[in-house]
């Protein structure tokens, strides 16, 4: 007899639908799977065969024959095991197959028949969504993480006899506690902040336009207590936005149990991989831009960072999305994140200060680590210096929550201005919209000829500088860019030496 389960895929970050066909038919006792699986999906015979015995069904003694189809898509993970029980269950006329066409199933078995939690259950119960089933059995830890997909039947099952009793009718689908949203636990504040006017602004441009900032300066100056107040300021994610966080970190296996609020800070060491950073691996796996998308990437010591690592992150930085290509399979993953970086200015960390212990050689060894094209990618290149006496005994310039007021109107005026376009913020504006959405004076667009005449700005760097102009014109709710929004994002991007002679 032949029987079919429904189940599913994780390629990349998206869900794809796995018909598993179970053939049962006379001959030697044998048992295989076919699709284009993994090593842990051809184990599943194993495991499928213990947990049909250990649960009080028997193994049929005839040939079975599992195929996952379509088999052109590569089958990784444990996650089908539960699908293939239930199919053997079906074509062997223990369950009733006409349930398995209604409902999808998703979990490791383990041989005593127990279900065991699997990554990438919200992504599992979007794919049931979108093939128009009527809902998913998936492991009882996960049931909180696929109820966020509330327009479908999500039960929760702790062993194969429940679910076969979900598929005989003898039971329903427990759906378990209602889903919760978490909300933020971080009590960081720009209000800590003291004596950095001219940086806590420049922060503020950047979360309201969604750029890239490099801060440079001696150590202990403040630029990494800058930097992870960043989050702080960010206006919350979108309902949409939620859900795709929350399926990453599914994916990634960072379970929450519900629905995440709170924008992703990510951190990683200076000895990462280019792999752990961009994603890759045997089986490609989300890297640090990813678990990053839709909140802030933090390269504390940018300069420490092998140059290889670095150079890898230009297309994540200019597309939006990063492909990872193994044997002959692409997976693609989103890249939507804020970079903030600190650096020092030499290996010493005191130039140009007459303490600084750095020879020319050094000082040209650290300059070079740090590729033009990549520092072209970033909006925002702000010098931390240290702060005297007086501004540490004085109160912080602003607080988080006065910072959000004005980025959240700055925000809804970008989104009225992009609404239709695809892009969220100015950060996210490409070429075209660029020259079609950022209008100018006449002072503005000669000042911004000047500047690029002189060699000032590539012409990436135009672009970014109008980006930049454009939301320092939100912040100040204008709707064109006037000489002083361009001077002074000219100035957050260049060094005061280069900036030009109007800014005087």
């Amino acid at each position: 007899m032949l029987a079919h389960a429904t189940t599913f895929a994780i390629d990349g970050v998206e869900p794809r639908r796995v018909t598993v066909e179970v053939d049962v038919k006379p001959g030697l006792p044998a048992f295989s799977i076919v699709g284009l699986g993994d090593r842990s999906v051809r184990e599943a015979r194993e495991r499928v065969r213990g947990a049909i015995s250990n649960s009080g069904f028997e193994f049929p003694q005839m040939r079975v024959t599992v195929n996952l189809a379509p088999a052109y898509l590569r089958k990784h993970g444990p996650g089908f095991d539960l699908a293939i029980a239930c199919g053997v269950l079906a074509a062997s006329r223990q369950v009733p197959a006409a349930a398995l066409e209604r409902l999808a199933v998703f979990g490791e078995l383990g041989l005593d028949g127990k279900v065991r939690p699997c990554n990438g259950a919200l992504a599992v119960a979007e794919g049931v969504l979108r093939a128009g089933l009527e809902g998913v059995i998936v492991p009882w830890e996960r049931v909180a993480e696929a109820a966020i997909v509330d327009v479908i039947t999500v039960g929760g099952a702790g062993d194969l006899a429940s679910v076969a009793a979900v598929l005989r009718g003898d039971a329903a689908p427990d759906r378990g506690a209602d889903v919760v949203a978490l909300e933020p636990q971080d009590a960081s504040d720009l209000a800590d902040v003291r004596g950095h006017a001219g940086p806590v602004e420049a922060l503020i441009v950047a979360a309201a336009g969604g750029h890239n900032v490099l801060l440079s300066g001696p150590p202990g100056t403040g630029k990494t207590m800058l930097a992870r107040r960043l989050p702080s300021i960010l206006p919350p994610l979108t309902p949409a936005e939620a859900l795709e966080v929350t399926r990453i970190r599914s994916i990634a296996g960072m379970h929450s149990g519900g629905l995440v609020r709170t924008r992703p800070f990510r951190s990683p060491h200076h000895n990462t991989s280019t792999s752990g950073l961009i994603g890759g691996g045997s089986l490609p796996t989300p890297g640090e831009v990813t678990l990053a998308h839709h909140g802030v990437l933090f390269l504390d010591e940018l300069s420490e960072f092998p140059r290889n690592v670095l150079e890898a992150l230009r297309q994540p930085l200019e597309d939006g999305r990063v492909a990872v290509v193994r044997g002959q399979h692409i997976a693609v993953y989103p890249t939507r994140f804020m970079l903030v970086a600190s650096t020092n200015p030499c290996p010493c960390g005191f130039h140009p200060e007459r303490r600084c212990r750095c020879s020319e050689a050094d000082l040209l060894r650290h300059g070079r680590r740090l590729s033009g094209p990549l520092l072209d990618r970033i909006d925002l290149l702000l010098a931390v210096g240290r702060p005297s006496a007086d501004e540490l005994r004085a109160p912080g310039v602003t607080s988080s929550a006065q910072a959000r007021d004005r980025i959240a109107q700055a925000r809804e005026r970008q989104l009225a201005r992009l609404d239709g376009t695809g892009a969220t913020c100015n950060g996210h504006m490409d070429t075209a919209l660029v020259r079609r959405l950022v209008r100018l004076d006449s002072d503005a667009e000669r000042l911004l000829h000047a500047t690029y005449e002189r060699g000032a700005l590539s012409a990436r760097g135009r672009e970014r500088v109008l980006r930049v102009a454009m939301t320092i014109a939100d912040l100040d709710a204008r709707d064109t860019v006037g000489k002083q929004e361009l001077l002074r994002a000219i100035g957050l991007r260049q060094d005061a030496t280069t900036a030009p002679e109007e800014a005087a």
